[in-house]
């Protein structure tokens, strides 16, 4: 076991080696606009596991998927080359959904937004159902009605 500092360094440079080489190196048609986001590695630093995003359509993100799987051997071995372990770490990409989970709580976010202004505009001309002022005040005292 390695201690977590060290794998997230290493982790943080197999994101890098990783980005270069999609952005340079490989040429599969299939790869559409990707960013590659993060990338986690095991504290034993067997296994990498590197996020990314595909803008593009469904079918898009399917090509791109399939292009990485196809290219895994190549990015492998120059992550291997490049960082100098004993055992390079077996990868894997995982499609990021940050940016679809992001796109649904502004979507929440604005609906909630809807509503309190829905309520407000009832609010402003709602009256109470009672007395204007519901509370008992407390009776105030002239000195005469003391009996003093």
């Amino acid at each position: 076991m390695v201690d977590a500092a060290r794998a997230r360094k290493l982790a943080d440079r197999i994101q890098k080696i990783v980005a270069e080489m999609l952005e340079r190196r490989i040429k599969d048609p299939r790869l559409g606009f990707v960013t590659v986001t993060d990338a986690r590695l095991t504290n034993d630093l067997r296994d990498a596991t590197v996020y990314y995003t595909v803008f593009g359509s469904d079918e898009e993100k399917a090509g791109t998927a399939a292009a990485l799987e196809s290219a895994k051997g190549v990015i492998r071995s120059e992550v291997g080359r490049q960082t100098g372990l004993r055992h390079t770490p077996s990868l894997v990409f995982v499609a990021d959904e940050v940016q679809q989970n992001a796109q649904h709580i502004e979507e929440l976010l604005a609906k909630a937004r809807e509503a309190d202004a829905e309520v407000a505009r009832a609010a402003a001309t709602a009256r109470p159902a009672g007395e204007a002022d519901p509370y008992k005040a407390p009776r105030e005292y002239d000195d005469e009605d003391h009996g003093e």
